[in-house]
C-alpha cells in the first residue's frame, strides 16, 4: 500500500505533558472510550456515543493532515465539524455551521479571489480565533479545547498531534496536491497513486492522545476514511504502537455494499491496493483491530470475512440521524463492554 510519512528527526512523547487549558487527565470509568476521527463520519459517530446515557467517558482524537491556510487563516476541518457535531450546529451537508452566512466568501470572490473552499462567516470566525491563538504560540490542542468548550461540548476532543502534519495527495499524473486541492478544489476525482503525510515522524502525540488510547476500556476506529483520515492519526509516532497494543479495538466499516456514502474511501482504497469492500478496511487496520463492524446491507459478506483473528459483527451503521447514531453507540458499548 503506498502511503509514506516524510521529515527527519526523532520523536518523542511526553506522557507528562498538560496544558493550560485541559488540565489534568481525567479519571476514566470503566468504559472510557478512545475514538480516532475523521470528519463527518467520525463525527456523527461520537455524537451518536456521547449521547449514551450512562454512557462512556469518552476522548475524541482528530485527524489533522487536512489542515491548511485559507485567506490566510489556519482551518482544521476534521476537527471542527466534530466539535460542531457534538455541539449539535452543524451544517446540512454535515460540515461548516447550520444557517451560516456567507458574507466575506462573497465579497472576497467579487474583488477576484479564488473562493473554492467556502468558510461561513462563523466557521471563519472560528479559524480566526485558532490563527491568532497558533500565531502566539498556543499548541493547537489549547486552541482546540477552548474552542469545544467555548461551545459548550462536554467531551473531550485532540488533535492527534499539536505539530504540523499535512496529507499530500499524489495522483496518476505524478502530481503532488494538498489535501484540500485534492479534495474540494478538484472534487477528489483524481486517481490517487499514493498518499504522504508530511511532516509525521517529525510530529509528537498531542499531550494526553496515548494516555487516551491506553487507559481506555476499548478504543474505536470511526467509520471515516482509513487512508485519508485515519491513517494520517496513525502516522503520529506512538499512536499506531498505542492503538497495536490496546487488546479491544474495534473498526466501524464506513463502507456500505462496497462503497462509501460519500467522499472517496472505496476509490482510494482500490487505487492504493487495497481489497476491494470490507476485505480492504480489515486489510488497511491489519494487526490493529479486535474487531470489525460492517453494515446489515453488507451481511452477505460476514462469512467470508470470519475466521481469522478479527470478529466481524453486523449492525444498521447508518447514522445520518442522531437518534440512530444513539441506538448504534448503545449497541457499540454493550458489545464492547461484553
Amino acid at each position: 500500500m503506498a502511503a509514506t510519512t516524510e521529515g527527519e528527526g526523532e520523536s518523542s512523547e511526553d506522557e507528562d505533558m498538560k496544558d493550560a487549558i485541559q488540565g489534568p487527565e481525567p479519571g476514566y470509568s470503566n468504559l472510557s472510550t478512545a475514538v480516532l476521527s475523521g470528519g463527518v463520519g467520525g463525527a456523527r459517530f461520537a455524537r451518536g456515543l456521547a449521547a449514551v446515557d450512562p454512557g462512556p467517558a469518552l476522548t475524541v482524537v482528530g485527524n489533522v493532515g487536512d489542515d491548511d491556510v485559507m485567506y490566510g487563516l489556519h482551518v482544521s476541518p476534521d476537527l471542527d465539524t466534530i466539535t460542531y457535531t457534538l455541539a449539535g450546529i452543524q451544517g446540512e451537508h454535515g460540515w461548516g455551521i447550520e444557517d451560516d452566512t456567507f458574507t466575506v466568501i462573497d465579497n472576497l470572490a467579487q474583488l477576484g479571489t479564488e473562493t473554492a473552499f467556502r468558510l461561513g462567516d462563523r466557521d471563519m470566525a472560528t479559524c480566526l480565533n485558532r490563527t491568532i491563538d497558533l500565531g502566539a504560540g498556543v499548541p493547537l490542542s489549547v486552541v482546540t479545547d477552548h474552542i469545544r468548550s467555548s461551545l459548550g461540548v462536554t467531551t473531550r476532543i485532540l488533535p492527534a498531534t499539536d505539530d504540523p502534519l499535512r496529507t499530500h495527495v499524489v495522483i496518476e499524473s505524478g502530481t503532488v496536491l494538498s489535501f484540500q486541492d485534492y479534495f474540494v478544489v478538484r472534487g477528489h476525482a483524481d486517481e490517487v497513486s499514493e498518499l504522504r503525510y508530511t511532516g509525521a515522524e517529525r510530529s509528537s502525540p498531542a499531550p494526553g492522545v496515548i494516555a487516551s488510547i491506553r487507559d481506555a476500556a476499548f478504543v474505536v476506529i470511526a467509520p471515516s476514511n482509513p487512508p485519508l483520515s485515519i491513517w494520517p492519526i496513525l502516522a503520529v509516532p506512538g499512536v499506531r504502537e498505542a492503538v497495536r497494543e490496546h487488546p479491544s479495538v474495534a473498526a466501524i466499516s464506513p463502507l456500505f455494499r462496497g462503497r462509501a456514502l460519500k467522499g472517496p474511501a472505496d476509490r482510494v482504497m482500490a487505487s492504493l491496493g487495497l481489497p476491494p469492500g470490507n476485505a480492504g478496511v480489515l486489510a488497511a487496520y491489519d494487526g490493529l483491530i479486535s474487531d470489525l463492524v460492517i453494515d446489515v446491507g453488507d451481511a452477505g459478506e460476514a462469512t467470508e470475512l470470519a475466521g481469522g483473528e478479527v470478529a466481524i459483527h453486523v449492525a444498521d451503521t447508518r447514522l445520518t440521524d442522531t437518534d440512530a447514531a444513539k441506538r448504534f453507540g448503545s449497541w457499540l458499548v454493550e458489545l464492547m463492554a461484553s
